[in-house]
Formats: C-alpha cells, sequence, structure tokens
C-alpha cells in the first residue's frame, strides 16, 4: 500500500531551519572535483538523492550505472563517462528511461563520442565507450535543459579542440548555465561568452577547498508557508544575499506575496508581511522550479496569476504543468495552460474535495510545494511523500519541528 502523510498545521511558525546543501552546486561541484583530480573533499554536501547517485557513481567499482529518477546524475555522468577510457552503461528509473536525452548525446557524438541507445532511440539507458574527446564547434538550442549546456561545459576544458558552443532560440534557465561558469572559474577554468557563443580553450582544473552553500529551492517552501501564515518569522542560516543560485530570486518575487526578507552575516530572516499583490505576473523562464511554489501560494492566497516561460517543466520529474492543473483543482482551483508556456489562474473556483489528498508523481516539488495547502485545507493527505529526499530528505521532520502535526497513514 501507498505510504500517505496526514498534515495539519500550527497557527503561526517561528522557527530556525537548517536548510539542505545545494542540491544544483553539489552536483557540480563533484563533477569539477573529479575533473581536477583532487583528493579534498568537498565540504557541506548535498545529502539528497540526487548527489547520492553521483557519490555512489565514483565509489563504485563497477561499469554498471543505476541513477534511479536522478535526472542531474543522469546528465552530468553522460558527459563525464564520454571522455573518460573505459565502457560504461549507464541506466534510471522508469520515468528515466522516458525522458529525453538525444540533445545531449547527439552533441557528445559530433565532439567525438561514442554512445549507443540500449533500448529507445533518444531515451536511457546508454552504453558508453569512453575515450578523450576532440571537441570543436557544436550547435545546441537553447531552449533545452540547461543541464545538458552544462554537462558539456564541464567537460569542455579536457576536450582536445576545446568548446566553441553557439547557443540557438532563446536561453531556459540560465542562471543554471551561469552557475556552471562561476564554478567552473573557481576550480581555475576560465569561460569565454559573448552573446550567443560560449567558447572554453583547453585548460587544466585546479584541485580547491570547496564549501557548497545552503539551497534557495528549498528556502521557497518556508517563504510559501510564512505568505500563508499570520505572525510568522522563520530563520534560515547559511543563505546568502550575493549568491551563484538563480532560485535566490526567490527573496524578490515573495516580497509581492506578503513576505519580508532581512539579510544577516549567517543567513535570512523571513517574516510574514500583510503587503499582497492584486494580480501576479512573472517570466519562470530564469527560475523553472519555483514555478509549482508559487502557483500553489498564489492559489492558497487568493491571488489570480499568468506565468510564462514554463515549457521546461513538461520534461521534468513529471509533467510538472499537467500535475499542478490536476492536483490544484482537488483543492478548488481551476487553472489552465494555453501550450505555448503560459499557465494562469484567473480566480474560477469548483468545489474542492472533502479531504484532498495529493498525488506526487514522482516529484518531489509536487510534494512540498503542495504540503502547505494543508493551512486552508485541514487535514491534507500526500500520496508517496519520501518523494522529497531527492532535494530535501529533512523536510517532514522539518515541518514537525515547527508545528505541524505529520500523521502516517
Amino acid at each position: 500500500m501507498q505510504q500517505q502523510f496526514q498534515i495539519s498545521p500550527p497557527d503561526k511558525v517561528q522557527t530556525t531551519v537548517h536548510l539542505p546543501a545545494s542540491k544544483s552546486i553539489s552536483n557540480r561541484a563533484l563533477i569539477l572535483n573529479a575533473l581536477s583530480l583532487s583528493t579534498t573533499p568537498i565540504h557541506n554536501l548535498s545529502d539528497c538523492e540526487d548527489t547520492q547517485m553521483i557519490i555512489h557513481s565514483f565509489n563504485s567499482n563497477s561499469n554498471l550505472f543505476d541513477v534511479k529518477g536522478a535526472g542531474t546524475a543522469m546528465r552530468f555522468l553522460t558527459a563525464f563517462l564520454a571522455g573518460m577510457e573505459g565502457e560504461w552503461i549507464i541506466r534510471g528509473s522508469k520515468r528515466m528511461h522516458e525522458r529525453p536525452i538525444h540533445p545531449l548525446v547527439e552533441t557528445l557524438v559530433v565532439l567525438g563520442a561514442e554512445i549507443d541507445y540500449l533500448e529507445k532511440e533518444g531515451f536511457p539507458p546508454l552504453r558508453i565507450k569512453g575515450h578523450p574527446l576532440k571537441g570543436g564547434e557544436v550547435f545546441v538550442a537553447g531552449n533545452i535543459s540547461s543541464q545538458f549546456i552544462s554537462a558539456l561545459l564541464m567537460i569542455a576544458p579536457l576536450m582536445e579542440k576545446g568548446l566553441v558552443m553557439n547557443i540557438e532560440k532563446q536561453i531556459i534557465s540560465k542562471p543554471y548555465i551561469d552557475l556552471t561558469i562561476g564554478m567552473m572559474r573557481d576550480f581555475g577554468v576560465h569561460v569565454k561568452w559573448e552573446k550567443n557563443k560560449i567558447t572554453v580553450k583547453p585548460q587544466r582544473y585546479k584541485a580547491v577547498e570547496y564549501t557548497v552553500e545552503q539551497d534557495w529551492s528549498a528556502a521557497s517552501y518556508w517563504y510559501e508557508i510564512v505568505a500563508m501564515l499570520p505572525e510568522s518569522e522563520v530563520k534560515l542560516p547559511g543563505l546568502r544575499r550575493v549568491s551563484l543560485q538563480g532560485d535566490a530570486n526567490v527573496a524578490n518575487l515573495f516580497s509581492d506575496l506578503g513576505v519580508e526578507t532581512e539579510y544577516q552575516d549567517d543567513g535570512i530572516i523571513i517574516r510574514h508581511a500583510k503587503r499582497k499583490a492584486k494580480k501576479f505576473f512573472h517570466n519562470f523562464v530564469q527560475e523553472p522550479d519555483l514555478t509549482q511554489t508559487f502557483a500553489a501560494t498564489c492559489c492558497f492566497k487568493g491571488i489570480p496569476f499568468l506565468f510564462s516561460g514554463t515549457e521546461s517543466l513538461k520534461i521534468k520529474e513529471t509533467n510538472r504543468i499537467a500535475a499542478m492543473i490536476t492536483e490544484l483543482k482537488k483543492l478548488g482551483f481551476l487553472l489552465r495552460e494555453d501550450g505555448s508556456g503560459i499557465l494562469e489562474w484567473d480566480g474560477d473556483r469548483c468545489f474542492p474535495d472533502e479531504i484532498p489528498t495529493i498525488e506526487t508523481y514522482d516529484d518531489h516539488r509536487m510534494a512540498m510545494s503542495m504540503a502547505p495547502g494543508a493551512i486552508l485545507f485541514n487535514p491534507l493527505i500526500i500520496n508517496d511523500p519520501m518523494v522529497v529526499a531527492k532535494s530535501y530528505p529533512s523536510f517532514w521532520e522539518d515541518l514537525k519541528k515547527a508545528g505541524f502535526t505529520i500523521h502516517s497513514k
């Protein structure tokens, strides 16, 4: 039988939450550390499943890697292994085998890689015959996953000719590419980005001591909770005002939804504020992982919204647009999308389920963005709640410490 959590809220939240380390930074740091041939351990690595999959792969004595549902691990390791001597097989969960990887594979092949599809053309699992890559000039679409671009960039300095990447179409999730380039710089590699062209000359990474900062994406769920509960205040140590994480923009965006942010030397304090937008507009092309949090928050606070830039959400752990439309309808909110990256709620309502039960679709962000709905719909039931382990394993324990009541059903 599927595990369920029944959640009931406190009247207000006043607590300190120690967020997980950034999954995005941790995953890149592991790849860059390996490429630099460093023996220095990375400090404050995330304990999430995605990061643990990469660690496990590096520590494995096998040539068969199973990354389960870790999309970042699949993309980054595919590129990494393509340049490493040996024959490798990389596979994942059923859903992972439904997520296209051909844009990355085809580009790697142009650069000299030998990769075969073991089942369906264009999708994992893959067989990789690894060897040093020639490199050269390639053209990639900017509207594919930024993880494809980041995977190519990180191995680029080790290519014989380096890499010239021409990016076509609009770039989605640009902050994640900026994050990759910034971290490559930390490890001693220079990257030149002019207009739509990124150039990486052959170089060597240097071994450095590296500490991962806390995760701004995880902070977004506490912003959601504080926005919904008057008199609430949460301290979040380890977050930095100046951050390479694009999702740090959550602090600016939530100022329109009733949360003020105070920056301190050791982190931030977020507090409930009375400010509330009449309607919320935003293009999430740079922060796609925040879309579910904001869709849920706006509905729960009765703020109509129009979101653009959501195209990439259809090829995540699930089709996140379809999932949000389906699950928020259970709570009485009628969202719609037009197929071109627009997700909208104009205030339309329907009768909510008597005791709403939220499906999570093997998607950690579905569970965490919908859980604060218990503040309005008490009790709220979350199916397959431990899916949060993908990025925030201690999420439910942190909710309990903050005063939420959580019963396993």
